[in-house]
């Protein structure tokens, strides 16, 4: 089963506590704290696998959780990191956060993407042994992992489309230029999932054809199967439109052509204007001057236009060549710009509760709400300090810390984020 759309949830790896512990020798004196620290939570990793071609694993498990990171313990001994989680995508899948439809990552490269980083562990009580506070008897707790719903959406990666109502030749077409197999049959929709071949133009070079299936008039609406597989169009720099130049099923071609045309402006306006090549099949079907009509009108309208009867492969080189010419000419195939998830979406959560404990004048502030604006931002960026001091004060934490008795200079421990307070 084709599966192009899914949803899941993703949940980075706890980070360790720090340990609380003193060096007790028999003959060393005054050891001192000999915590350590927690160890790194686990992350979610995406990585791309050829030999995938379908979201369909994550029709069936929607929740990813990676290890936590393990505790410290005396001795400086820090605690061992959780092994990153690692989930496998076909290459094209575009991967969102759900609330804010923002694109995390398009999955079309080679890199390994970081969706959700593992919580940083907690320090051990060394860390907090100063000249005036020499036994520190606490240590902090490791923060949790990142957490995300995020929507995955897979759109294939190829250089040619083709479009076409149903049974105009597109399988065809595809199955005598490139390896591909897909089935084809005299009837409609014998293709049901989108079908990659790769051209080979020899010297090392190639490009890669698309077969659309499913496309009929009021495809853009969810009619047939189009609106589950124009998003596969998306990325095609160059569209080849298929035609019945015979009108072997009763409709004109030229209807058809428009129709199409229609359906792809419905879905997305930028489709519409692609470039297109227009290739006429059937042609031992067509009456005298049917083929002649169509050349007329389609270079009238500024198009490429071609022949070819793709069974006996009669003028299917020729079209290869022109494709091949056509792609030197166009920008490299699409890639969606990843976009920062904006911090304001957790700031208006609804539960914005907070806890202050207090140990020899540290104050921690724990807010899990408060930790994702922290993930999120850059705090040694003016502005995003500016605005992280704002939602301080608008939350209450800052009376609170006042009502906890904080004087100047003591430290506030926000998770990773620690600083002096001012007044």
């Amino acid at each position: 089963m084709f599966i192009d759309k899914a949803k899941i949830k993703i949940k980075a790896g706890n980070g360790g506590n720090g340990a609380v512990s003193f060096r007790r020798e028999k003959y060393v004196a005054a050891g001192g704290p000999d915590g350590g620290d927690g160890g790194r939570g686990g992350n979610i990793v995406f990585k791309v696998d050829d030999n995938l071609a379908t979201l369909m694993d994550f029709r069936y498990k929607r929740k990813y959780t990676a290890p936590n990171g393990e505790p410290g313990s005396g001795g400086r001994k820090n605690g061992r990191s959780g092994e990153d989680l690692v989930i496998l995508v076909p290459r094209g899948t575009i991967i969102r956060e759900v609330e804010s439809g923002a694109v995390m990552a398009d999955m079309s490269g080679d890199e390994p993407f970081i969706a959700a980083k593992g919580g940083r562990g907690g320090w051990g009580n060394p860390h907090f042994a100063t000249p005036t506070r020499q036994v520190p008897r606490f240590a902090k707790e490791g923060t949790p992992g990142e957490e995300w719903e995020v929507s995955l959406e897979l759109k294939l990666l190829a250089d040619v489309g083709l479009l076409g109502f149903p049974n105009v030749g597109k399988s065809t077409l595809i199955s005598v230029v490139s390896e591909a197999k897909p089935i084809i049959a005299n009837y409609h929709f014998t293709t049901i999932t989108p079908v990659l071949g790769v051209i080979d133009m020899g010297g090392g070079n190639s490009f890669v054809m698309a077969d659309i299936p499913g496309l009929i008039e009021g495809a853009g609406d969810g009619v047939g199967l189009g609106h589950e597989f124009l998003r596969h169009v998306d990325r095609c720099r160059l569209l080849v439109h298929i035609l019945d130049a015979a009108g072997s099923e009763g409709r004109d071609p030229i209807e058809d052509f428009h129709i199409i045309n229609g359906e792809l402006a419905k879905f997305n306006p930028e489709l519409a204007e692609r470039p297109q090549i227009v290739v006429a099949n059937k042609i031992d079907l067509c009456e005298d001057g049917q083929v002649e009509k169509l050349r007329d009108y389609f270079e009238g309208q500024g198009y490429e236009f071609y022949t070819m009867c793709a069974p006996i492969q009669e003028g299917t080189q020729e079209i290869v060549n022109a494709l091949w010419n056509k792609l030197q000419t166009l920008p490299p195939i699409k890639r969606y710009e990843t976009e920062r998830i904006p911090v304001e979406l957790f700031e208006k959560a609804s539960d914005k509760s907070f806890t202050i404990s207090v140990e020899d004048d540290v104050y921690f502030v724990e807010a899990l709400w408060l930790l994702r604006i922290i993930q999120r931002s850059d705090l040694e960026d003016y502005e995003s300090l500016q605005y992280f001091q704002r939602v301080l004060i608008s939350s209450g934490i800052i009376d609170a810390l006042h009502e906890k008795g904080i004087q100047e200079g003591d430290i506030v421990s926000i998770y990773d984020f620690e600083f002096e307070f001012i007044n």
